[in-house]
């Protein structure tokens, strides 16, 4: 299942975010501090979820429900927020759930647990004979690329030439050993040019290339920095992804 975040305190988007990691299989594929931001990602992009803070720049996150309700493809609504007022209008607009601050670990691994067993597959019938999977296409190259442009120019690269990939807003950097590019795009809408094995997104800013890690660096608060080759600077693995990280990288 896929979901996005809309919420505009940073603490509160981090903690939301290691508790669905460690408590689901949800893809949290991006991550908003701004109402209208997201109403216009969930114009183009289809998810399952929304956890919805309601106060929240641009338009509030009440009045972009009550849009999402309107969607002909709904996503499920789970409010999260410290204001117990809106709990009645909440439901009115047949929200999923309705989380209240500060976050109870206990209480979002129930409503996850229930968002999950929604989506699982009915169990096959006895009677029935599964069917054979198909085969898998064979991939149609062993070393991709990516355009990458500077100025006017543009740059057909191996993908295994990128370091890493950070966030700059609406905008994306990527570095090469020995140069950056800046990308029209979100890091959400660049990632997804690139191999899932080989690329890593450790934080909701950066993205690494785990073929060029040198070094893994403890952090504060059980969380990591990495180095990488050839290039000084060091990348954070944010809380809600370490889960991830120690089974990729074996510790």
């Amino acid at each position: 299942m896929k979901a996005i975040i809309v919420e505009d305190e940073p603490l509160a988007m981090e903690e939301l975010l290691y508790i669905i990691q460690k408590h689901s299989q949800l893809d949290v594929v991006e991550t908003f501090e701004d109402g209208l931001d997201a109403f216009k990602y969930l114009q183009t992009q289809q998810v399952d979820v929304v956890f919805l803070d309601i106060n929240v720049p641009s338009i509030d996150g009440m009045l972009l429900a009550r849009n999402i309700h309107q969607f002909a493809v709904k996503p499920r609504v789970v409010f999260t927020t410290a204001h117990k007022d809106f709990a009645a209008e909440a439901f009115e607009i047949e929200a999923f759930d309705y989380i209240l601050k500060p976050f109870n670990e206990q209480r979002i691994k129930g409503v996850l647990s229930k968002l999950e067993a929604l989506s699982a597959p009915a169990p096959a019938s006895p009677a029935t004979e599964p069917t054979p999977a198909a085969p898998k296409a064979p991939t149609s190259s062993s070393n991709p690329k990516v355009n990458l442009t500077k100025g006017e120019r543009i740059f057909v690269t191996d993908v295994s030439a990128i370091y890493y990939v950070a966030a700059d807003e609406k905008l994306t950097h990527v570095y090469t050993k020995d140069d950056e590019f800046v990308l029209n795009m979100t890091i959400s809408e660049f990632i997804d040019k690139l191999p899932e094995e080989q690329f890593f997104r450790s934080h909701r800013s950066y993205c690494i290339n785990l073929n060029k890690v040198q070094e893994i660096i403890p952090w504060y608060n059980s969380t990591y920095l990495v180095k990488l080759f050839d290039v000084d600077t060091q990348i954070p693995v944010s809380r809600s992804r370490i889960k991830a990280f120690r089974e990729l990288m074996q510790l």
